[in-house]
């Protein structure tokens, strides 16, 4: 991963990124330089070989004089292929290390950030953003600043034949490139605006692809259709402002081009006239005033590339500057058996956090003694969930403590916090990758006798058998059953050795045989850990050693999970007689 800090403009971003590459930056400004003089010395050839045709030289110096003009433009265009590749290059290690470092830094943001975008803007935002920038380092050095040398040669070039020529010339570049940059500034903003309307765009698209399944069986396509073409619609007079702009911005180059043309055509006409300069001179002047449509061209769709290279840039500055809300303590979690311990936790989501209208869970105390299993039970947003993302510090309490083996979790490294909690979902993440890839979250170091001997103990080794390269084997969520993907996750867990075990009813939806398999591997997982079990069905709870029945974000009551089974008073016996299965 880059070391580079975090940009926050475009001139850090140079040098963060393309400026870990300088000899690769000095080989292609030198070839750059090398290409424009040979350019700029190819009119000169011209009007040599028009100077001995007028003075009747030999035909063998004639053809010799073609034969450096051919040398001249043939070395120009492999000097320009070999820039364009060194630019490419640099361009490409530096946005790939900017699009690393950006992921790197998404991914850091706690769930609040994350809650507030869709991930098709994120991703909008790291590739799409990421690729205008791209092409901003590419076109940089090898089409802006060349083509600004090259001009900067030809007027030079002009004045030596005539300083009135030089002069003119080089009022009217200065003139158009101060309209070139008045009208940048205004299409720079509209472009942003387009950037937005982008991410917005792909990010609506993102959420109705995740949701593909739900909006066909509700029979909500059209809405969903009626929706993206609503986006479409906000976005198309964003787009043709931005186009606008940038179309003016040719219109400026254009007049420019039509009235350097036809001065260069009258200071020809009038200096051969009068002596001032030869027919080679001429063809100078006009030929060197052709050759600044070129650059001023190039120029102007660099600029407007450049206007969107810009805005992108901005929102990854915007981007980058997002801090998570979570500051990284420093204190270590201990090993073996962790205790958890809630000291009056209070908590709310979003804003309201600190509100007491806003909390969604009040003052809850317990704990958990290490080595021992909690049972959660509770309806659908009782707070099960918001105990598990609290201990692992994907949010952090609005007051209270939270304490995991005896650590505060505000004081604790994150790194240290949740490399010490496993965490078993109902919901499995299944990669497009390799079942070792799957097992160890692409940690190369992962010893394949320990990932055996975990596979061993799941009871997974005859299928590991069945596939074709073993662990090599690739697989994706289309090809296991909820089942495989339960045990998995589980050897996930056994790889990491965790002090702490979050269960999210890892059975609910498995059959009976698969969910005997899976009990028997919880078994041996949970042996001489602690255990925090979020039961949907009451059955669950039964090999907890307490349990904790919550309703609207409190503790309605608590107790040993036999006891409470066993007295037909208490809440959590009246729910189990009611059904087992609690949503």
């Amino acid at each position: 991963m880059s070391t580079a800090r975090p940009p926050m403009t475009a001139g850090t971003l140079l040098r963060a990124y393309v400026g870990s590459q300088p000899a690769a930056v000095a080989v292609m400004a030198g070839l750059l330089v090398f290409s424009i003089g040979l350019e700029i010395a190819e009119p000169r050839i011209a009007a040599h070989f028009i100077e001995s045709v007028q003075l009747g030289r030999a035909e063998s110096t004639l053809v010799g004089i073609a034969a450096v003009f051919l040398a001249v433009a043939v070395t120009r265009q492999a000097a320009r292929i070999v820039s364009a590749y060194a630019s490419e290059r640099v361009s490409w290690i530096a946005t790939n290390a900017a699009r690393e470092d950006l992921t790197a830094h998404v991914l850091s943001l706690d769930l609040t950030f994350h809650e507030s975008r869709p991930p098709g803007e994120l991703i909008e935002r790291i590739d799409g953003d990421v690729n205008q920038v791209a092409e901003f380092f590419s076109s940089l050095i090898l089409h802006i600043a060349g083509n600004v040398l090259l001009v900067l040669g030809i007027l030079i070039a002009l004045a030596t034949l005539d300083w009135r020529v030089g002069l003119t010339f080089t009022a009217v570049t200065i003139l158009s490139y101060l309209a070139l940059s008045r009208i940048a500034g205004i299409a720079g903003l509209k472009w942003e605006d387009d950037r937005e309307q982008s991410a917005r765009f792909f990010g609506y698209v993102g959420e109705a692809t995740l949701a593909t399944e739900d909006l066909r069986s509700s029979g909500a396509t059209g809405y969903a259709m009626a929706r993206f073409h609503r986006h479409l619609r906000a976005w198309l007079p964003v787009k043709v402002r931005a186009e606008g702009w940038g179309s003016a911005i040719w219109v400026v180059l254009s007049i420019a081009f039509t009235a350097g043309t036809a001065i260069a055509f009258g200071y020809g006409g009038v200096f051969y006239r009068d002596g001032v300069v030869s027919l080679s001179g001429v063809y100078l002047i006009v030929a060197y005033a052709a050759m600044l449509n070129t650059p001023m061209e190039v120029l102007r769709h660099q600029v407007q590339t450049l206007q969107q290279a810009m805005a992108a840039t901005r929102r990854i500055a915007e981007l980058f500057a997002h801090r998570s809300s979570l500051a990284d303590g420093t204190a270590t979690i201990p090993s073996g058996p962790l205790s958890v311990r809630f000291d009056q936790v209070s908590f709310g989501y979003g804003p309201d956090n600190e509100s007491a209208d806003g909390m969604v869970m009040r003052e809850v105390s317990f704990d958990v003694p290490a080595g021992t299993t909690l049972g959660l039970v509770g309806r659908t947003g009782a707070g099960k969930t918001t105990i598990a993302s609290l201990l692992f510090r994907l949010y952090d309490a609005g007051r209270g403590r939270v304490l995991v083996g005896g650590v505060d979790v505000r004081e604790a490294a994150l790194a240290s916090l949740r490399s010490r909690i496993g965490f078993v979902p109902q919901d499995v993440q299944i990669f497009d990758a390799t079942l070792r890839e799957n097992l160890t979250f692409f940690d190369e170091r992962a010893d394949d006798r320990r990932l055996l001997e975990i596979l061993d103990v799941l009871e997974l080794r005859p299928w590991l058998e069945g596939l074709p390269d073993g662990l090599s084997s690739r697989i994706s969520p289309g090809t296991l059953s909820a089942g495989q993907a339960q045990l998995i996750a589980l050897a996930r867990v056994f790889l990491t050795d965790p002090g702490l075990v979050v269960l999210d009813e890892p059975s609910s939806r498995l059959d009976p045989v698969t969910e005997a398999q899976v009990e028997r591997a919880l078994d041996r997982m949970l042996a001489g850990r602690t255990a925090i079990v979020i039961a949907h069905r009451l059955d669950t709870i039964r090999r907890t050693d307490q349990v904790i029945v919550l309703d609207t974000g409190a503790i309605a009551e608590r107790g040993a999970t036999a006891g409470l089974l066993a007295d037909p008073g208490s809440r959590l016996a009246r729910l189990y007689q009611v059904g087992k299965v609690l949503t």
